[in-house]
């Protein structure tokens, strides 16, 4: 517990002076973190980062990661768009099956794809919401802490009936419930100092969505790591574990308020 508490003081002392900043350091900062989850997705599938299909998923998140302020001017020498981008770089790791002699398969290049789409459209979307306020990223990690938090000491007390224990086993539904709870009321307090919602009753309903889709987050990565027997993404933090391990909700949160309209 002393080794989490360090490493998340750490971890925070760097971070939010980042958001506060925000503009080109924080976005350089988040391709550093999406970078070192693609890594670690890829070292599950035994995937070397520094290979040719690594590299070209590398290039695919990259792209993915550019926000509307630098699209324009990156993409005009191109003549292309983003979505045309990435499916160039779809269809050459396609080739590449044919090419690697199947060393490097079908499945192999949709779980690359798939990787990268996962992590750009989420990290993406915490790039694009800076740019709206830093208010803004800190109530989307309000919501994820408090949920966390919320659904901890909710199912140390009287947690009974499994949630998912296929998936997660020590997670409850009344964790789950008390994650949500909590999560709304930090909300509410937030938005008294941080007006970021119209009323108090939409900001309500927003945060109980995104708090049921930041626990599915990190039961979506929970899935994930069961599946390829693996107890962390990574050993960056330690006593967190990796970058996924960190930001699985947060991924699943950031294109939610936008597509709510909380952002935007």
């Amino acid at each position: 517990m002393k080794q989490r508490i360090i490493t998340a003081i750490v971890a925070l002392a760097v971070f939010f002076p980042l958001v506060i900043i925000g503009g080109f350091p924080f976005t350089l900062a988040i391709y550093a973190i999406a970078s070192i989850g693609l890594f670690e997705l890829l070292r599950m599938k035994n995937i070397r980062i520094f290979s040719v299909e690594g590299i070209l998923t590398w290039f695919m998140l990259a792209i993915l990661l550019m926000p509307s302020t630098w699209t324009n001017e990156v993409l005009q020498f191109t003549g292309y768009t983003k979505t045309e981008l990435i499916f160039a770089f779809i269809l050459i790791l396609l080739i590449f099956t044919v090419i690697s002699k199947n060393r490097f398969t079908f499945d192999h290049a949709a779980f690359t794809a798939f990787s990268a789409l996962y992590l750009g459209i989420g990290f993406y979307f915490l790039i694009e919401t800076r740019f709206y306020g830093f208010e803004y990223v800190f109530y989307a990690l309000l919501v994820i802490w408090t949920t966390d938090s919320g659904a901890y000491f909710t199912g140390r007390r009287i947690g009974k009936r499994k949630l998912w224990p296929e998936i997660s086993p020590n997670k409850t539904v009344e964790g789950f419930l008390g994650g949500i709870l909590f999560a709304v009321l930090f909300a509410l307090v937030f938005q008294l100092f941080y007006p970021i919602a119209s009323s108090y009753f939409v900001l309500a309903i927003i945060t109980i969505i995104a708090s049921i889709v930041g626990q599915l987050g990190d039961l979506v990565e929970s899935a994930l790591k069961r599946h390829f027997k693996v107890k962390d993404s990574g050993n960056l933090l330690p006593g967190h574990g990796g970058i996924l391990d960190r930001f699985d909700s947060l991924l699943f949160v950031l294109p939610l308020i936008h597509f709510l309209h909380l952002v935007g």
